[in-house]
């Protein structure tokens, strides 16, 4: 068998063009076979499938290339959970623009490693260009703001965790109820004592609470609040909190991964006021940004807030390299290899433009407005609250916990629709977050008429339509 080919270099385009035309055809081919949000018939259904896909998987001979390519895309395209499709809706799991996932190919075709200059030249210089635009967005009159390039939302919680322990020694967190749980989980992995939950009554911290917690508790402290929280949106009273933090000494976090792009939005932005007066940032791209993940960011007003993190490796950032002008890159993450996740948001951010990414948001939120529209005026449906950005809780009316459970299940079984679960008011809801600009009405209507027909046949001992 000849050595197969390399997607680099002047001849790497020529190599892969035949393979990707094979990888399209595939993803087609597998989307078309599975027609709907997600393969029919559960995990027991789909995991044999895909080990007959894939027997043996690792042959005596190998298949080549377009064999290969075909088999596994079209097997893992047909066996998906597919955001693309309006009827998967259940998790911050956002369908991809096509421009970013064109970009991410050619990132990985170059392969740039972001842990030292010699190894990504320009890609280096692009993070440092795009980190400093989006802090700049965060924090407008910060003179020097600066951010990281993350996997994610948990990881940049971590990262804001452990620059305010390696400012103030074993800060003590407070968060509400409402947190992300990579906050608890942060403090346990930094060896900081565990967060003081505060309740969140309606969704949001509770400002009195809070008062309380930081009045009677020894510093340092470090309050982390949401902007967006997973299971229904919401965004906690960031001005009041940044006020008391201020009065009491306190620092604050704020995690916007969801919230955080709201701020592109002339619209929808003032829901994010006193997002700059956090020592740190969290948002997320690959959620209401709509780039393949990961694509996290953390974003802090001054860019000695990261000097904590610089390490030394002498393979990699030798002290006289350093000196001659070389950047010094390990101190931009606790990672070392990295992959050049700034080429595909800078791609979208250039593409798109400010006028386009509002549009992108104002579309994903006036989509949840109208399914919201849709429950209230559907005598069987019972909506939770008004949606404060794309998530919508609902649940069929008068139906018990169990029910609910049951009708997510059966959608998922069914391959009807994938929907999440929350709880919220002491009862379960089903969970739609809308991340897709294309969801037209009818499918919205299409989605709530599967629910409903769903509840029936439970009700009725029979197998969904």
């Amino acid at each position: 068998m000849p050595t197969p080919p390399l997607a680099g270099g002047t001849a790497g385009p020529t190599h892969l063009r035949p393979l990707l035309d094979t990888v399209l055809t595939a993803l087609h081919h597998g989307a078309t076979r599975r027609d709907g949000p997600l393969p029919a018939g559960g995990p027991t259904t789909v995991t044999q499938h895909m080990r007959d896909a894939t027997h043996p998987l690792i042959p005596d001979h190998g298949t080549g290339a377009h064999h290969a390519l075909r088999t596994l895309v079209t097997a893992l395209a047909e066996g998906a959970a597919d955001p693309a499709h309006p009827h998967c809706a259940a998790h911050l799991h956002t369908p991809p623009l096509a421009l970013a996932a064109a970009a991410d190919l050619a990132a990985s075709a170059l392969n740039p490693s972001m842990d030292s200059w010699d190894q990504a030249p320009a890609a280096s210089a692009l993070e440092a260009t795009l980190t400093t635009a989006l802090a700049t967005e965060i924090y407008p009159h910060a003179p020097r703001p600066d951010a990281l390039i993350t996997t994610g939302g948990t990881e940049a919680n971590q990262l804001a965790l452990l620059l305010a322990r390696e400012r103030h020694g074993p800060v003590q967190t407070i968060c509400a109820a409402n947190a992300h749980h990579s906050i608890t989980r942060a403090a346990w992995l930094l060896g900081l004592p565990s967060p003081v939950v505060i309740p969140a009554p309606t969704g949001v911290m509770d400002p009195t609470a809070l008062h309380d917690a930081l009045t009677r508790l020894d510093g340092p402290l470090l309050v982390t609040a949401t902007a967006g929280t997973t299971d229904t949106g919401d965004i906690d009273p960031l001005t009041h909190i940044a006020d008391l933090t201020t009065t009491h000494g306190a620092e604050l976090h704020i995690d916007a991964a969801y919230g955080g792009p709201l701020l592109f939005s002339p619209t929808h932005r003032t829901k994010l006021t006193g997002l700059h007066r956090a020592h740190s940032v969290t948002l997320d791209l690959h959620k209401l940004g709509w780039q393949p993940a990961s694509a996290g960011i953390l974003a802090v007003p001054d860019h000695h807030d990261l000097d904590a993190l610089h390490h030394h490796a002498p393979y990699l950032n030798a002290d006289d390299d350093t000196d001659a002008g070389l950047p010094d890159l390990l101190g931009r993450s606790l990672r070392t290899t990295r992959r050049p996740d700034a080429l595909k948001i800078a791609v979208t951010l250039q593409a798109l433009g400010r006028d386009g990414l509002a549009d992108l948001i104002d579309r994903t939120l006036a989509a949840a407005h109208h399914l919201a529209r849709i429950i209230t005026e559907t005598p069987t449906l019972e909506l939770y609250a008004h949606p404060p950005i794309s998530t919508v809780l609902f649940r069929p009316t008068d139906a018990d916990d169990t029910t609910v459970a049951a009708i997510r299940r059966t959608l998922l079984t069914e391959g009807h629709a994938v929907l999440g679960r929350a709880r919220a008011g002491g009862r379960l809801w089903l969970k739609a977050t809308l991340l897709n600009p294309h969801t037209t009405p009818q499918d919205l209507h299409r989605l709530t008429t599967l629910v409903t027909h769903a509840a029936t046949a439970l009700t009725e001992g029979s197998t969904p339509r």
